[in-house]
């Protein structure tokens, strides 16, 4: 049962750090990754990481400002999110693979927490 928080209302700029446990369970050998979905838009991949996380990688539109990471012994997978902007604002969400690359189509998804930013 994953569950994400650390949403919130942040000014544009500012830095902000998301983080999914989950509860009841392990995250260890699943691929693990953040996607986000802005009100009237398509869900999007923002970040994701490979088990025990030696691979990463990122959207196109959050490469060089937002971070993903993982503690296998926490058993949390977090998102540190730099230099936000306005359409950064989305619900994210947290998510797992066991069989590849979060994505998506990813099977297991969290309850999602929100980011607004505002300019």
């Amino acid at each position: 049962q994953l569950q994400a928080s650390g949403g919130g209302l942040v000014q544009a700029g500012d830095s902000l750090r998301l983080s999914c446990a989950n509860f009841g369970g392990t995250l260890s050998y699943y691929y693990m990754g953040w996607i986000r979905q802005a009100p009237g838009k398509e869900r999007e991949f923002v970040a994701g990481i490979s088990w025990p996380g030696t691979r990463k990688n990122y959207g196109n539109a959050v490469k060089g400002r937002f971070t993903i990471s993982r503690d296998n012994i926490k058993n949390t997978v977090d998102l540190q999110m730099n230099s936000l902007k306005p359409e950064d604002t989305a619900i994210y969400y947290c998510v797992a693979d066991r069989g590849g690359p979060a994505s998506t189509a990813a099977p297991f998804w969290g309850q999602g927490t929100l980011v607004t930013v505002s300019s």
